[in-house]
């Protein structure tokens, strides 16, 4: 086998140090700067030539920074002869606009994957996408993992008396529904209407939650707003407890804020992005879930059956 090296973008250093960790190989070394007038500089510090790489960089905030940074890794390796690009992306940013919802609007998920395409990269593994069509907008493998595997471990440690699985809001729902699959566990809705980004109105809910400790699943959370709006509903409606999982915890703005007044109980998120400590937040790791999927695309093993 030709072998393989492992790269880190600045975003996810310690992510992909944990990757290293568990496949028992070294970190691989690159010069990573920015020059005095912001532009990102990368020199490879040591020879790919003819091996398989993996960059492991998200690309949440600041991320027009993150991007363009694992673009000019791609690139470098590229040039340095590397004989295959994996672009491992624990969080794929600019992912929220993928259609036009309204007129005169990009879609940017699909102008993101022509970037990764024309940068060199040959496969792109991430994990809970926020819509599982932009695996179409690439002409290249991808991998999106399921982040459910990792949540059905810690639920079940729980011990809850009387759990169901709820979907946050209509789009959810397929996300939601795997997952009750999973556990054996039934299924309910929180119907909500948003306004503009950012912000939500809950409307009700679908399917009776009364004496039940809801388990909301989603891909991600930003605000919260949500997340604590569909607490608060569930919780009228006489639910017991109100816990949510979601893989990305982004929570920008009032974030935080939203978390320390409102009734969601708990918010377990994974260590796909950096994250602040908070009394109600438990982080997950999924870095050993990305360290077994490279193993397996490195030696060209099915991936699909870590989830069935």
């Amino acid at each position: 086998m030709r072998g393989y090296k492992i790269f880190a973008g600045s975003a996810s250093v310690a992510f992909a140090q944990e990757i290293c960790q568990v496949l028992d190989v070294p970190l691989a070394k690159a010069d990573i700067k920015k020059f005095s007038d912001g532009e990102i500089s990368v020199q490879i510090a040591e020879s790919v030539r003819g091996r398989d790489v993996f960059i492991v960089q998200s690309t949440g905030a600041p991320s027009n920074d993150n991007l363009m940074e694992l673009l000019i890794m791609t690139d470098a390796l590229k040039r340095s002869s590397a004989d295959s690009i994996t672009a491992v992306v624990p969080y794929y940013g600019y992912a929220r606009q993928d259609r036009k919802a309204a007129p005169r609007v990009p879609i940017t998920a699909k102008l993101v994957a022509n970037l990764y395409e024309t940068a060199g990269i040959d496969r792109v593994v991430t994990i809970d996408l926020h819509a599982g069509q932009i695996q179409g907008f690439f002409d290249i493998p991808v991998d999106n993992l399921y982040g459910s595997i990792t949540f059905e471990h810690y639920i079940k440690s729980k011990n809850l008396k009387n759990p169901i699985i709820a979907s946050p809001d209509i789009g959810g729902v397929a996300r939601a529904r795997y997952f009750a699959k999973r556990m054996g566990l039934e299924m309910v809705i929180v119907d909500k209407r948003r306004e503009k980004a950012n912000e939500s109105e809950v409307m009700g809910i679908i399917g009776d939650v009364e004496g039940y400790d809801v388990i909301m699943i989603d891909d991600m959370v930003d605000t919260a707003g949500t997340m604590v709006k569909a607490a608060t509903a569930l919780k009228n409606k006489g639910a017991t407890s109100v816990m949510a999982c979601a893989t990305h915890g982004v929570l920008s703005g009032k974030a935080y804020q939203n978390l320390d007044h409102g009734e969601l109980d708990e918010l377990i998120i994974t260590n796909t992005l950096k994250t602040k400590e908070h009394n109600k937040i438990k982080v997950l790791t999924v870095a050993p879930l990305f360290a077994e999927v490279i193993r397996r695309v490195y030696h060209n093993e099915s991936v699909n059956s870590l989830f069935v």
